[in-house]
């Protein structure tokens, strides 16, 4: 078995297989030289310098698996059932592709002196410092990631400036009228929120916008986006979608023999949500591997169809989502959103698909499950944040 990619989603594939029972040989290659090491914590304490990594607690001696790190992966050849990188090729009998996502980069910033992604353990401590020195920042981009690096550079004592395209921060995410109460959060924290405010460029110590302002900036950081890391895979007969990722069945197999896609790079078709899902969160790519293990192994197959979950810490509170609203044709609001904690329920004829909430924890693990469930809801039940969301049900 070979893995490529040594991120979550890479490292959970071999850990699975081996939970699994498989005993062949696993190789796992990671084009960063870094020890795997989990996300997240790199947007939060990585970056504060509360913790120098965030390294998998994962023993890949003592499993078997072979790490081969700093090792780019160029082509892919199915026919031959061979890799090829920047050591050689490399054979495999099945082939796991799980290399993620990689960040948009801002047209015309490239090679601006202070101007910063945040994907890699590499970019957090580049970062790092920029922080302790409290610069003026200006983060480009409010959605998840830029909120999040707004509220650790806050908390550094930085002056932040976020710039918005949209009309409303996590516009991608989110319909306008739940994202508008979050927009006040980035001035409760001290930040500036310049919506609709476009990049002309970027200079040395400045941003300029569209409109003739021009923003101090000792560092700029850019978060408008991920899109799979699939370029590498061009002219190898794999199967891509509208936005690069690789396309699986709902086993996660890719169009080629033997070779299975999961996490960031790869979209799946959902029975549960009647359309095909490409989701970049944490817990997919924790989650799908366990599926890919199981095929590759198992005599029964097994149907990847999460529910899918991602949080986010931002200003002081902790934000759940559950589900997939796009094709809701209902909407329920659990306390007032001007608040410190509320919760938004979408529903699709009286069934609940998705949540967003927002410090209520219990909200979220409830209407996940409840989600599985298909369970049809009581929508003025619902609506009372005082009763729990488990007895909101109708019948």
């Amino acid at each position: 078995m070979v893995v490529v990619g040594a991120g979550m989603a890479g490292v959970q594939t071999a850990v699975a297989l081996r939970e699994q029972g498989f005993r062949g040989g696993v190789t796992v290659i990671g084009a960063e030289p870094h020890q795997p090491y989990d996300r997240p914590p790199l947007s939060k304490a990585v970056l504060l310098g509360k913790a120098e990594d965030s390294a998998f607690e994962v023993d890949f001696e003592s499993l078997g698996v072979e790490l081969r790190l700093g090792c780019e992966v160029l082509g892919l050849r199915p026919a031959e059932h061979e890799l090829d990188t920047e050591a050689g090729p490399v054979p495999y009998d099945v082939l796991v592709l799980a290399t993620g996502a990689e960040p948009i980069r801002l047209p015309g910033a490239e090679g601006v002196p202070g101007v910063h992604l945040l994907r890699t353990l590499d970019d957090a401590e580049r970062l790092r410092p920029v922080l302790a020195r409290q610069h003026d920042i200006v983060v480009v981009g409010a959605g998840w990631i830029g909120a999040e690096f707004a509220t650790a550079a806050r908390e550094a004592g930085c002056a932040v400036t976020v710039v918005e395209a949209a009309e409303h921060p996590l516009a991608g995410a989110l319909p306008a009228e739940v994202a508008a109460p979050m927009a006040a959060w980035y001035a409760e924290a001290g930040a500036e929120l310049r919506t609709r405010a476009r990049v002309e460029r970027v200079e040395p110590g400045e941003v300029l916008l569209s409109d003739g302002t021009r923003l101090p900036a000792d560092a700029v950081v850019v978060g408008i986006g991920a899109r799979p890391a699939t370029a590498w895979l061009a002219g190898s007969g794999v199967e891509l979608g509208p936005h690069g990722e690789v396309l699986t069945d709902d086993r996660l197999r890719a169009s080629v023999p033997d070779v299975y896609a999961v996490g960031d790079c790869a979209s799946f078709p959902s029975a549960r949500y009647g359309e095909r899902l490409l989701v970049h969160h944490w817990d997919n790519a924790l989650q799908g591997p366990r599926t890919v293990a199981a095929n590759i192994l198992g005599e029964t197959p097994a149907v990847y169809d999460p529910v899918p979950y991602f949080w986010s810490e931002q200003f002081g509170r902790f934000v759940q989502y559950a589900g997939h609203h796009a094709a809701a044709d209902r909407m329920v609001w659990r306390g007032d959103p001007a608040g410190p904690s509320w919760t938004v329920c979408w529903l699709r004829e009286g069934r609940l698909v998705a949540l967003l909430a927002v410090g209520r924890p219990r909200d979220l693990a409830q209407g996940r499950r409840l989600i599985e469930a298909g369970r049809t809801m009581d929508p003025d039940a619902l609506a009372d944040p005082g009763r729990p969301l488990k007895d909101t049900t109708a019948g």
